[in-house]
């Protein structure tokens, strides 16, 4: 939000400096973000020209000796403006003045042989206007001498705020200046506005038609004034647009923009003579297009509002005009329109268009309801007196007055919520300045009414947060922690635990942390079981990011060919975040997934004399979702290893991690290569993706540690064994079932040989295992030991089939 100090002060009585302003403006929390204080105007001053003589090798160029009023001699300036000439006063820069326009600072040099020790300047290279066909033309008795922005009021310093969106009434000056005076830094001035008699009534009829759907316009107000005549707006009016970074246009249109910031009420004005008949606000018709003030056309739906004659649409209703109905040097006859707009569908139709407009930005925000009928008379007052013209009588439908929001404040809660001790009399004080209503009260609760420009104060929060900023946030002394709870307690969420966690694990293994889009083309998305039309954007910020991703994994393998198209073949990336299921909240899901390319294993990645690393495949991936997984708290020791995964693995080369038969914690292994060809990637690929929110949560610990009572005193044993089994059988199945045999003796079971041959016989292999066997009670003798071989061997016969080898 763009403003001028004089603009300002057209709403504040106010002696306060423009430093003590500006501090008292993020006091307040208006935080300002800049102040043009116009220094670069600083160096041009008014001067006049004494000669004008032709240049002696150019035709259309003159040498002029100007006299700069700084009681100096003369100075000779080349200049090729056709209006140039002896008696002229104008606007004069001096060698090493730097020129805005033009982006040049100035040096004395030489034209075609005759020396020039400056510039006389044009509107366009001060940057006052697009005008340049001529040095700017001051009075004859205007001051040599002197500050040309002094003189021509540009030296009129431009304040910028940063707005956070919950308020709304900060979007016009005099809301500013409202807040201004509240905080004690002057008196609010000019809000009165005076009703027009009006002759007859307007002949252009409104009509509000929603049928049976949620109504997108709140109240409507129009009036016709004939006999305008559409010119330049008042110079001071264009200097106020320009400074705040607006065009000055004509007029009428200038006269609209200048409301829209000067009271934050967004207008629009209809040329008549192009409106067929009556208005018809209402919903757009599927299909139904328009040609806006921007030159663009825009498709519409039945979602958005616009405003339409009997011919078409004329208007997107509070965003941007028709180029059909719009206002030139030709109208005679002029509608001003003021209407309120349902929110929630202007910022929804501007995101879905594209269009970003001041009246776009205020009336998402929600303006002022009570300021429709008055903004509509301010801008007949300043239309009369800029263009003239009879105004009618004003249309007003749908309004049905605003209901004003009670809020129960318990004065109480100011001490509660910020420390401080505010008396009771100087926070209603507080509220009454910034126009808020106590009611009468002698108890600790007041009934407080909320004025129509904050939609935003719902509670007593809000409230309290009123007081407190005008009071002086600054007021708040900080105060020690006191609670020794909130040392040791849990801070972190169990998901959060697990993301970090999940993060440190797989960085440890030499993955580097990637952040990806989580929008992704929608080819990109159906590989990989997503696609869903709840998922697509109805407004995407480009053509190729056009769904939510329902997997990390083809952002990361994206990255991974990025980076191998730049040279850098071997890399390993992982990403911890969320993909989408559905558009429910419950359907998103916090995943951790990596890939591995090219030769980047655990350790290491590249070509070396000792030995080549190879390529990554399906156990790097598995190595790298059982690490992340252990980080998060999953029992490992029980997690089942099935072969095969989702269709984007290769079916023979993937694998899938449950924790029993129906919870599934991840997949893992090498890309199918039709995924690999619909992502238009190529080279050794391997990746996996585990659900971090599929963990189960851990068992509660005790809180003090104690001493463990299972450690044996006897030493373990291991044993190995060979078995014969069908080629079919998952080798943690054999594991499993050896481990079972003995649940109190033996302590781990791990595979160390895989061995097929003919010598098994068809469709067999060899399976070897260690089995780790540790006594508890006393020293196992032979007997024991064989009893026990015997135990693994016949529970690995009923559970898998296979035979001790021979």
């Amino acid at each position: 939000m763009k403003f001028t100090l004089s603009w300002l002060k057209d709403h504040l009585e106010t002696d306060a400096t423009l430093d003590e302003i500006v501090e008292r403006l993020t006091s307040i929390g208006l935080e300002v973000e800049s102040v043009d204080d116009k220094a670069a105007l600083k160096p041009f001053v008014i001067a006049k020209v004494l000669t004008a003589q032709k240049h002696p090798d150019a035709d259309k160029l003159q040498v002029l000796t100007v006299d700069t009023g700084d009681g100096r001699p003369p100075v000779q300036v080349v200049c090729g403006a056709p209006n140039a000439r002896a008696g002229l006063v104008g606007a004069f820069a001096a060698p090493g003045a730097y020129v805005p326009g033009i982006d040049t600072t100035l040096a004395v040099g030489k034209i075609r042989g005759v020396e020039s020790h400056g510039m006389m300047c044009s509107e366009r290279e001060l940057q006052l206007s697009d005008e340049h066909t001529g040095i700017i033309d001051l009075p004859a008795d205007a001051p040599v001498g002197t500050s040309f922005a002094a003189y021509a009021k540009l030296d009129d310093p431009v304040i910028e705020i940063g707005l956070t969106p919950n308020r709304p009434d900060a979007t016009s000056v005099h809301g500013i200046a409202r807040d201004l005076a509240a905080s004690g830094l002057g008196r609010l001035t000019g809000g009165a506005i005076m009703p027009h008699a009006g002759n007859g009534m307007c002949p252009v009829k409104v009509k509000l038609d929603f049928g049976d759907t949620p109504p997108l316009c709140h109240g409507f107000a129009l009036r016709l004034v004939r006999g305008v005549k559409n010119g330049a707006s008042p110079k001071w009016m264009q200097q106020r647009l320009i400074a705040i970074g607006l065009r000055p246009i004509n007029a009428l249109v200038d006269i609209t923009n200048y409301i829209t910031f000067d009271r934050g009420r967004p207008l629009h004005v209809f040329d008549a003579a192009k409106v067929s008949g009556n208005l018809t606000v209402r919903r757009a018709v599927a299909g139904e297009k328009v040609l806006a003030l921007d030159g663009r056309e825009y498709a519409l739906t039945p979602d958005m509002c616009v405003i339409a004659d009997e011919k078409g649409i004329e208007s997107i209703a509070g965003i941007m005009g028709g180029e059909h109905s719009g206002c030139d040097e030709n109208t005679t006859d002029v509608l001003i329109e003021s209407a309120l707009w349902e929110p929630l569908n202007i910022a929804r139709t501007g995101r879905d268009l594209g269009i970003i407009t001041d009246a776009r930005y205020r009336f998402e925000r929600g303006v002022d309801p009570e300021f429709m009928a008055p903004g509509l008379e301010l801008a007949t007052k300043l239309v009369l007196e800029f263009c003239g013209g009879e105004p009618t009588e004003e249309e007003v439908v749908g309004y049905a007055g605003h209901t004003p929001k009670i809020v129960s404040f318990p004065v109480s809660e100011v001490k509660r919520l910020t420390g401080i001790d505010v008396p009771k009399e100087e926070s209603l004080d507080i509220l009454s300045r910034l126009g808020f209503t106590p009611q009468a009260s002698s108890g600790e609760i007041v009934d407080v009414k909320v004025p129509s420009w904050r939609p935003d104060v719902d509670g007593r929060a809000d409230l309290v947060e009123e007081v407190m900023r005008i009071h002086g946030v600054d007021n708040i002394a900080p105060q020690p922690l006191v609670s020794h709870d909130a040392v040791n307690g849990k801070i972190l969420t169990t998901l959060q635990i697990r993301t970090r966690a999940a993060r440190r694990a797989l960085a440890v293994r030499g993955m580097m942390e990637a952040v990806t889009w989580s929008f992704i083309p929608a080819k990109h998305a159906e590989a990989f079981g997503g696609g869903r039309p709840e998922l697509k954007l109805a407004n995407p910020i480009a053509a190729d990011m056009s769904d939510m991703r329902p997997s990390l994994l083809p952002g990361l393998i994206a990255a991974a060919q990025r980076n191998a198209d730049r040279g850098l073949s071997d890399v390993a990336l992982f990403e911890v975040s969320g993909t989408y299921e559905g558009a429910a909240p419950e359907h998103q899901r916090r995943v951790a997934a990596g890939v591995r390319r090219g030769t980047a294993k655990l350790e290491g990645s590249g070509r070396h004399w000792a030995g080549n690393a190879g390529a990554v495949g399906v156990f790097d991936a598995k190595a790298d979702a059982l690490a992340a997984l252990e980080a998060c708290g999953a029992p490992v020791d029980k997690l089942q290893i099935e072969a095969g995964g989702p269709a984007w693995y290769h079916p023979g080369r993937s694998g899938t991690i449950k924790l029993g038969p129906k919870t599934v914690l991840g997949h893992f292994g090498e890309f199918h290569p039709k995924t690999l060809e619909v992502l238009d990637v190529s080279g050794p690929l391997c990746g996996f993706e585990v659900f971090i929110d599929a963990v189960p949560e851990p068992k509660a610990k005790p809180t003090r540690t104690k001493p463990r009572l299972d450690l044996s005193p006897f030493q373990a044993v291991k044993r190995d064994f060979a078995f014969v089994v069908d080629k079919a059988v998952e080798a943690g199945a054999l594991t499993r079932a050896a481990a079972a045999a003995d649940k109190k003796l033996i302590a781990g079971v791990s595979v160390f040989d895989i061995f097929e041959g003919a010598s098994l016989g068809t469709g067999k292999k060899s399976v070897a295992i260690e089995v780790s066997i540790q006594p508890v009670e006393k020293t196992l003798t032979d007997e024991d030991f064989e009893a026990l071989a015997g135990r693994i061997v016949e529970n690995v016969k009923k559970q898998t089939g296979g035979v001790l080898r021979g």
